[in-house]
């Protein structure tokens, strides 16, 4: 029916009762999951926990917020580590000015690195941007990798339409269900083969749940206002981000 392509099963407030949470997800009808990693560590949590479910895979890197964390043997674990079977995308990487809770300079040399790690291994890779769009462009554009999703999109449209032009995914979360959100018209610029859907649990609940935990059930009410935002029917919308899910991660539907 639907795919959660980002969503973080590791975190403290999804990791207690994730047996729930998957089953939840699977009694809606959400076919599979993606748990998305931030660190060396939580790379082999979300490895644990993907190998634990038929329907949850897992993505290995360092989120920009921890790029000051990355040393001379980072790249060469997360290498052994995307080896793993379960194992479908690299990240998320990325650039956060807005945080900026990792110099600005180790941030670039991370994500940098991953994006050249994913032409590599021939492996798609999750990116964080906030407040970086310029900067994110000039990187994307520089490794020239075309196998990217641009995921919780919140950029604007010059960032939006170089990720497109290089092919890549662009992916949307609860923040579409928001009454202040004002990037609808960016939602339906990207093309219907180029969408994906996500939750980025635990947070960012979208409208009915928010102010609640997040969790990948909830990428239905998400995947419900993409769908009328871009006045097609829903099950239309669920189709084709499902394709798209399975394109992008190279992962069959259901699992």
């Amino acid at each position: 029916m639907i795919v959660d392509t980002h969503a973080h099963l590791t975190d403290a407030k999804l990791a207690d009762d994730v047996d729930d949470v998957v089953a939840r997800a699977r009694a809606v009808g959400v076919d599979w999951i993606v748990t998305i990693s931030s660190d060396l560590e939580d790379s082999q949590r979300a490895i644990a926990v993907a190998e634990r479910f038929p329907s949850v895979y897992a993505t290995v890197g360092v989120h920009p917020h921890a790029a000051a964390s990355v040393t001379t043997d980072t790249f060469p674990r997360l290498r052994a580590l995307a080896a793993h079977s379960k194992v479908v995308a690299l990240g998320e990487t990325g650039l956060d000015f807005h945080y900026d809770n990792s110099p600005r300079a180790e941030q670039r040399a991370s994500f940098v690195s991953h994006l050249e790690l994913g032409a590599e291994l021939d492996l798609p890779v999750v990116v964080h941007v906030r407040s970086a769009d310029v900067e994110a462009i000039e990187l994307i554009r520089h490794v020239g990798w075309t196998r990217g999703v641009l995921h919780c999109f919140s950029g604007g449209a010059a960032l939006l339409d170089a990720a497109l032009d290089l092919g890549w995914y662009i992916s949307f979360a609860g923040m579409v269900t928001f009454p202040k959100w004002e990037s609808a018209d960016l939602l339906r610029s990207v093309p219907l083969d180029r969408l994906l859907v996500e939750t980025d649990s635990p947070y960012l609940a979208p409208v009915p749940y928010r102010g609640r935990r997040n969790e990948p059930a909830n990428v239905v009410a998400t995947a419900e206002k993409v769908a009328e935002l871009r006045g097609i029917g829903s099950e239309e919308l669920f189709a084709a981000a499902s394709s798209n899910a399975g394109a992008f991660y190279r992962v069959g539907a259901g699992g």
